[in-house]
């Protein structure tokens, strides 16, 4: 009979332990593959572990409220008809990593690396390698490349797979020029020529979905497929009290009521989600860039860009139905010519908040 572990995941480079916050399926109860098991704390959000084959959960070892490093068990998965005696050995014969072994990898572990790309440092994550057309991933307006942790691995298996910090973010430089649409395009454009990718499946969210866009319409022939996760550039309306709050927000408290518009649950985030913000805000000539970004991109509290009809090669668009920044009726107006996915229970972030549901159409449509 067949015994399997749940263990505890590795979400981005710098978790090193994770929290267990609750069990969304009790002890004893079967699951298909898909659904969700448990909700998992990291320093960046909560997340679920979803089951990646159907099971039983025959075994809970890990209460909620624990805190356990990485690769730890946290249940059993095992046949209805297994003796206690044989999980009691699995149990008693797990072996979890040992901390010094773990803090190795992560040494070994991919790290961010800059390029100058069109006389601009550009910050770029790459992992996988392979002959697969590469995936490029650009974020929203505010994040960083670290918004792909639970997208990025998922999608590197066979292929190379960048995530980029767009100019004003992350670690690339803060000089962003117009801060336009064409602005962060011409950058994308430029990272592209440097990192020597000819054809490339482009996948962007909120303003990066927008920017991925953009570069499609520039360069149709170059783009394999294209996925927007709650896109902007698809209608005018913006949640206006965001992209201001966002700017101007220089304390916990303000970041945290601008933080808590994204997610479908507010108690996702997390404290050291908010902490990331501050210090990232708190960098030379962010200001300066977000204000200017704002300013090219959503003047008046409304979107400036409009690129539905620049939409030339196989796109899909992801969206969660409750999306408190950029209206879910933009999708849903489109669902008449495009493939259309509206998940439940996500907001703004459906690829943070349903990570394992986006990465799986992600990878139907890049491989399709």
């Amino acid at each position: 009979m067949t015994i399997t572990a749940i263990t505890m995941p590795k979400w981005g480079l710098t978790m090193t332990e994770g929290k267990v916050v609750a069990w969304l399926k009790p002890q004893g109860a079967a699951f298909a593959s898909g659904e969700e098991l448990l909700e998992i704390e990291t320093s960046k959000i909560t997340n679920v572990v979803e089951a990646e084959s159907p099971g039983t959960l025959l075994r809970i070892v890990a209460p909620e409220g624990s805190t356990l490093p990485i690769g730890a068990l946290l249940a059993v998965v095992a046949p209805e008809t297994t003796p206690a005696a044989e999980i009691d050995r699995f149990v008693a014969g797990f072996v979890v990593p040992e901390p010094a072994a773990d803090a190795s990898a992560e040494t070994d572990a991919p790290a961010p690396r800059d390029i100058e790309a069109a006389g601009q440092r550009l910050r770029y994550l790459e992992l996988g390698s392979g002959g697969g057309v590469p995936v490029l991933l650009l974020h929203g307006f505010g994040a960083d490349l670290n918004s792909w942790m639970f997208t990025q691995p998922a999608l590197s298996d066979g292929r190379r797979t960048i995530a980029l910090d767009l100019p004003g973010h992350g670690g690339s430089a803060k000089d962003v020029g117009r801060g336009d649409v064409d602005a962060l395009t011409d950058a994308v454009e430029a990272a592209l020529r440097v990192l020597d990718i000819d054809r490339v499946h482009l996948v962007g969210h909120s303003m990066g979905g927008a920017v991925a866009a953009a570069l499609a319409a520039r360069q149709p022939d170059r783009v394999a497929t294209l996925t927007l996760i709650a896109s902007a550039g698809l209608g005018p309306e913006i949640n206006a009290t965001f992209i201001d709050g966002f700017v101007r927000a220089a304390r916990r408290r303000d970041v945290e009521a601008v933080l808590r518009l994204l997610v479908h649950d507010p108690a996702l985030v997390s404290r050291a989600m908010i902490e990331d913000v501050l210090r990232y805000k708190r960098l030379d000539g962010v200001a300066a860039a977000l204000e200017t970004i704002a300013g090219a991109w959503f003047p008046d509290g409304r979107q400036t860009y409009d690129l539905v009809t620049a939409l030339p090669m196989p796109v899909q668009l992801i969206w969660g139905r409750d999306d408190r920044i950029v209206p879910v009726a933009h999708a849903e107006a489109l669902a008449a010519r495009l493939p259309v996915h509206i998940l439940a229970d996500a907001g703004h972030l459906p690829h943070m908040e349903k990570s394992g549901a986006v990465n799986a159409l992600i990878r139907r449509f890049i491989e399709g």
